[in-house]
């Protein structure tokens, strides 16, 4: 995957994470991982700042929580991937379970 495209996925998750917990950036490797990134810390750590410079996210020393404008941000991309994946997988609707 372009690191590009690939950044813009790890940004999203690492808003979804943040829903649930504050993040830092030794939590959010191994999650990352899981989802199969290729990922360092030092990237996680930027793609954390940038997510600061937009006011999705407030840093708190070495940690950083969403703010309201992240959880307003979140909810339309989730909103926005739902058509995306009605577009893309049209098949994956039928093979989900009612």
């Amino acid at each position: 995957m372009h690191a590009e495209v690939q950044n813009l996925f790890v940004r999203i998750h690492l808003l979804y994470f943040a829903q649930n917990q504050d993040l830092n950036v030794s939590d959010a490797l191994p999650l990352l991982e899981e989802r199969g990134y290729r990922v360092g810390e030092r990237e996680i750590k930027q793609e954390l700042e940038h997510l600061t410079q937009e006011n999705f996210l407030t840093a708190h020393g070495d940690q950083w929580s969403l703010t309201g404008t992240g959880i307003e941000e979140y909810k339309e991309i989730v909103t926005v991937l739902g058509r995306v994946s009605e577009e893309l997988l049209p098949d994956s609707k039928k093979a989900s379970p009612a």
